[in-house]
């Protein structure tokens, strides 16, 4: 059952012209720990993009490079995508789909408690993020410790690509000098 998606900040474009949600106070964040807090736009994984990936990583295995002969020997009908270059992805949804914490403009990527690859892309599949806040710490630096149960859905399956636990940082912002 998935949770109900709570009321978050709107998305505001800053002098750059990237979307961003409006950042929210702490004490509001806290309040939506164990609630839905954002869900990305949808994106669509293309050939291209897995080539990228593929090039990137020096992973250049025929499921998901070769159309044809995945499309012949593979039971998904042509290629799917790397479960690494959907789990990358998760960089920019969680941009656009989850505030950030006033005071604090940096998030750094801390790890993963878990992750699950539990369905693959095939090429062509529209994908987004539900991301549930599940825990949120103030550390004694100030640092911003958040824990998100992250679901990354394929469109018209059942079933999610990813189930994660991510971990992120906020760092606060520094006074000016």
């Amino acid at each position: 059952m998935r949770p109900v998606t709570v009321s978050v900040p709107p998305i505001i474009c800053d002098t750059d012209g990237m979307k961003r949600m409006k950042p929210i106070a702490i004490d509001d964040a806290k309040a939506l720990i164990g609630k839905e807090i954002g869900v990305s736009e949808w994106r669509t994984v293309t050939q291209k993009m897995i080539d990228l990936f593929a090039d990137a990583t020096d992973d250049h295995q025929f499921i998901h490079t070769d159309p044809e002969r995945a499309a012949r020997e593979t039971p998904y009908g042509g290629t799917i995508a790397h479960g690494f270059l959907t789990l990358s992805l998760l960089s920019t949804m969680i941009f656009e789909a989850v505030p950030q914490v006033e005071g604090a403009s940096v998030g750094v990527n801390f790890g993963f408690d878990k992750i699950r690859f539990t369905n693959m892309v095939r090429t062509g599949s529209r994908i987004r993020a539900h991301f549930v806040l599940a825990d949120l710490k103030v550390r004694p630096s100030g640092i911003i410790e958040c824990a998100y149960d992250v679901s990354v859905e394929i469109e018209n399956n059942i079933k999610p690509a990813i189930t994660a636990r991510w971990l992120t940082l906020a760092m606060p912002d520094r006074p000016p000098e």
